[in-house]
C-alpha cells in the first residue's frame, strides 16, 4: 500500500495529527517542530507522544516526518544563528526520542558568499556535534531548487556532506520533486537517468522521504515553487511513473502543495488511484 501523506498543523499535538491524517486516508504525515518562522517551540507533552505512539501502531501507521524552521540556517556567516541551528537541532532530536518511528529533515542552508566549501564545513562540524550512535532518528538532508547560495543543489553537495559525518549512518536524505525539477534534474524526460545519478553519487539505500510536490517553473529554473499534483510544469504521468518505481516503495511521500486538508485528500485519493 502506498504511504503517503501530507503537512499537518502541529498545534493540537501528536494524536490530533494522527487522527486528522487516518481521516484523509492518509499513513504518514509530516509537521514542524516549531514555528517554521521562527524559533518558538510548544512545551513537550509526553503523554500526547504516548497516546500518539499506541494510536498510530493500532492504525498501522508508517514513519512520519518531522521538518525543522526554515529560519535555522546551519551554515550561515554569522555565529550567533550558527550556534542558534546547533541549540534547535539538538533540543528537537531530544524530543523526537518520545515518538516512535520519525525521520527530521531540515534544509542544508545558504553560505551566503562564503562558498560551498566554508559552508558544507559549518554543516559538518554541525552534525558531527550533535549527531549520537543510540539516537533512533534519522536526520535528512533535503534536496533544494538552488535559490541564492542554497547548499544541496546537487547529489553531489549532499554526498559532500554526507561522507564527512562521523555518524552517516544516522544520515539520509529527503528528495524533494520540485526542488530537484527547478534545480535542473529532468524527472520528466529522464527519470530513470536520475535516479541512476541519485544512486551513483550517493546511493539508493540513503533516501529515505520524499516531498511529492509538481512546480509552478520550468526545468532549471532555481525557483522553488511548489503547485497542485499533476496542475504543474512536471505533470501527473512523471509523478505516477516516479511514485511507481521499486526504489520508492514503502517510502513516507508528503505532499506539500499549496492546498488545504480537503485538497490533500483529494490528492491522497487520485494517487492511491494510480498506485494503491
Amino acid at each position: 500500500m502506498l504511504t503517503i501523506g501530507c503537512h499537518l498543523s502541529s498545534a493540537d499535538g501528536f494524536l490530533s495529527m494522527g487522527k486528522e491524517a487516518i481521516s484523509i486516508n492518509a499513513n504518514t504525515f509530516q509537521f514542524f517542530t516549531r514555528n517554521p518562522r521562527g524559533f518558538k517551540s510548544k512545551n513537550l507533552d509526553v503523554s500526547d507522544c504516548e497516546s500518539f505512539n499506541k494510536y498510530w501502531k493500532e492504525h498501522d501507521g508508517k514513519m512520519i516526518v518531522a521538518h525543522a524552521p526554515y529560519t535555522l540556517n546551519p551554515c550561515s556567516a554569522d555565529e550567533r544563528v550558527r550556534e542558534l541551528a546547533h541549540m534547535i537541532m539538538s533540543d528537537d532530536l531530544q524530543r523526537l526520542e518520545h515518538i516512535n518511528g520519525v525521520y527530521y529533515n531540515f534544509h542544508p542552508g545558504s553560505h551566503v558568499k562564503q562558498g560551498v566549501e566554508v559552508g558544507t564545513t559549518y554543516i559538518v562540524n554541525l552534525l558531527n556535534e550533535i549527531l549520537t550512535p543510540t539516537q533512533s532518528t534519522i536526520v535528512l538532508l533535503e534536496t533544494m531548487a538552488g535559490k541564492g547560495s542554497e547548499i544541496g543543489k546537487t547529489f553531489e553537495e549532499l554526498k559532500a556532506i554526507i561522507d564527512r559525518v562521523d555518524h552517516s549512518e544516522k544520515l539520509g536524505v529527503c528528495l524533494d520533486t520540485c526542488h530537484i525539477f527547478d534545480g535542473g534534474y529532468d524527472i520528466v524526460n529522464d527519470l530513470g537517468g536520475v535516479m541512476d545519478k541519485f544512486d551513483s553519487v550517493i546511493g539508493i539505500s540513503k533516501l529515505k522521504a520524499v516531498h511529492l510536490n509538481d512546480s509552478k517553473n520550468t526545468l532549471g529554473s532555481h525557483k522553488d515553487r511548489h503547485e497542485l499534483i499533476g496542475k504543474g510544469n512536471i505533470g501527473l504521468d512523471p509523478l505516477v511513473k516516479f511514485i511507481s518505481r521499486k526504489e520508492i516503495q514503502n517510502l513516507p511521500l508528503i505532499l506539500e502543495t499549496p492546498n488545504d486538508i480537503n485538497g490533500y485528500k483529494s490528492e491522497i485519493a487520485l494517487l492511491r488511484s494510480y498506485r494503491p
